[in-house]
């Protein structure tokens, strides 16, 4: 890492650094070889106190290893930079595959059929996302070349007679979102049953929770749920 016009530099695992990033890993000594910050690590010269005091406002080796370790510059070769990527590539398209369907069929695309699409697409890996963050971006970029949806989830929401009404209005609008029942309790609360896009579960989550004033309950049934053929 480059700051306060000083190179700073520190020892890691380079395998573990992205899960570290992305919250898999969550040992620091299965990440770092040691907790010391470098002027010139091959050259073995260790950063002065009042650089890293300047750079980081502390003289903390592990507090200053922690800041670099999130968002500095990860140094490797070309090969091991392409195969990173290829592999990224491959996750991807593998969360692709498990995220959607081919509505024409309600069955999944094969992974290599993902894979092909998002080179026709020409989609560029990006190492400071995540697989899970770029498949949701492939999956909208695809949408304008194939035919492809995402697998619905099922939830169940159960509120109070009081609020019913509004709950069923707001739900109507919910986009890609089918009503698949409607039920009234015992004793007049409501419950609906959703086949929702996973992407609107915080929205509706949020709607529930603000117009029954923390009194309406979401609750996941199913994450995985293909459309009824029959419909």
């Amino acid at each position: 890492m480059k700051k306060g016009g000083k190179h700073f530099e520190i020892a890691c695992y380079k395998n573990k650094v992205q899960s570290w990033r992305n919250k898999i890993e969550k040992d620091i000594d299965e990440v770092l070889q040691t907790p010391v910050v470098f002027a010139n690590l091959s050259r073995g010269q260790i950063a002065k106190k009042e650089d890293l005091i300047s750079a980081f406002g502390t003289d903390n080796m592990m507090e200053a290893c922690l800041k670099i370790l999130e968002k500095g510059d990860l140094q490797i070769s070309d090969k091991e930079r392409q195969n990173n990527q290829q592999t990224m590539f491959k996750d991807i398209a593998t969360i692709v595959s498990n995220k959607c369907i081919n509505p024409e069929t309600n069955k999944p695309y094969p992974i290599t059929m993902i894979e092909n699409a998002m080179k026709e697409i020409h989609y560029s890996i990006n190492p400071k996302k995540n697989s899970k963050q770029q498949a949701l971006d492939v999956i909208k970029k695809l949408k304008e070349t194939i035919s492809i949806e995402r697998v619905q989830m099922k939830i169940k929401l159960q509120c109070s007679a009081k609020f019913s009404k509004k709950i069923i209005e707001k739900m109507s609008i919910i986009e890609n979102s089918t009503t698949e029942n409607k039920t009234r309790l015992d004793n007049g609360d409501l419950e609906l049953v959703l086949l929702i896009d996973p992407g609107t579960l915080r929205s509706i989550d949020e709607i529930v929770r603000n117009e029954t004033k923390g009194q309406g309950i979401v609750e996941i049934i199913s994450v995985n749920e293909l459309k009824d053929e029959n419909n």
